[in-house]
């Protein structure tokens, strides 16, 4: 009867490993840079130059802190640094964004279950890019959850643009939980819902 769990076991973390393995080979494939001419990191504040427009990146996500399952492998979970991941029509960065450790409430104003309620480690990334205006092609991920997401938008000139990616958590009891991992991403310009 063990051996028959072990098994089980072990065929259930093999194909789990192969599901995840499609979406780990993208993300290292699409952390390399095929160009270095699409976007520059701005630095200082001011207009940008004629024939750029700036825009913001922002992704926050909250990880259970390490240690927190017994038996989990060694991720990335709770760690002082978290990996993201953006490629912009060929040109990839990695940035490493320093953690915080929050315990925030398990309840929102109107009663409802917070996603992002408890003690965990939050990772915020914001950060402001230049580009040409036009059609880009925008690859985001969290190689620490094994999680990406591919857009496409239009930037407008002399338009500040603002590109949110918001983690949706895996459920729990029929709740989502930041304690379960990111399942997978809403993405907002400007705001507005664009996958």
């Amino acid at each position: 009867m063990k051996k028959m769990i072990n098994l089980m076991l072990a065929l259930i973390t093999g194909l789990i490993l192969i599901g995840c393995g499609a979406t780990a080979k993208e993300i290292r494939a699409k952390s390399l840079s095929e160009r270095s001419d699409v976007f520059h990191e701005v630095k200082e504040e001011g207009a940008p130059p004629n024939g750029f427009v700036d825009v913001v990146i922002k992704a926050s996500i909250k990880t259970h802190l390490e240690g927190y399952y017994l038996l989990e492998p060694d991720t990335r979970h709770g760690k002082p640094e978290y990996p993201f991941v953006l490629n912009i029509d060929g040109q990839a960065v990695t940035w490493e964004v320093a953690g915080q450790v929050e315990d925030s409430t398990k309840y929102d104003e109107k009663g409802g279950r917070n996603p992002e309620g408890g003690k965990g480690m939050r990772y915020v990334l914001i950060k402001e890019l230049q580009l040409k205006p036009g059609l880009h092609k925008i690859f985001f991920a969290l190689p620490g959850e094994n999680k990406s997401v591919e857009v496409t938008i239009t930037l407008n000139e002399r338009e500040l643009s603002v590109l949110e990616f918001k983690p949706i958590y895996y459920r729990y009891d029929g709740r989502p939980t930041f304690e379960k991992g990111v399942s997978r991403f809403e993405v907002f310009l400007n705001e507005r819902l664009i996958q």
